[in-house]
């Protein structure tokens, strides 16, 4: 990973989350990040509604062929430094979902990945553990 992004980070982390063709499981765990049990605003994280305001986009599914275009243009929106989070088995490499011909093999056949987030979908407190170091802490 760029150690200028993680510098950029380390404070705060911004995050614009991109659906890529998801079962919606992963969206569902990264919404309990941010509900009073888990508390991601307390460790710095939050959510933004633009691109153009994200140190990071987190990236659920397969990357459909419909998403690939999408995707990228949501990926070039964003300032320098920029990250690339990967979030559940399907966005890391297709999972079930690799074989089909709608289905991508992943985030990382688009674009550079800086943090792979396993499960299907992964627990909200193991995505509050990886993003937050990620932050470096």
């Amino acid at each position: 990973m760029d150690d200028h992004i993680r510098s950029t980070v380390r404070r705060s982390l911004q995050l614009r989350h991109v659906d890529c063709g998801s079962c919606n499981g992963c969206e569902s765990e990264l919404a309990l990040v941010f509900s009073p049990r888990y508390d991601g605003q307390r460790h710095g994280i939050d959510m933004v509604a633009s691109p153009r305001h994200a140190d990071a986009i987190t990236v659920s599914g397969p990357v459909t062929v419909q998403m690939q275009a999408a995707l990228a243009r949501t990926y070039d929106a964003m300032g320098q430094p920029r990250g690339v989070i990967a979030l559940g088995d399907c966005a890391i490499d297709g999972h079930v979902h690799a074989s089909g011909y709608a289905s991508g093999t992943g985030v990382q056949s688009q674009l550079p990945v800086d943090l792979k987030i396993p499960g299907c979908p992964p627990p909200p407190d193991a995505i509050l553990r990886a993003l937050t170091s990620f932050m470096g802490r």
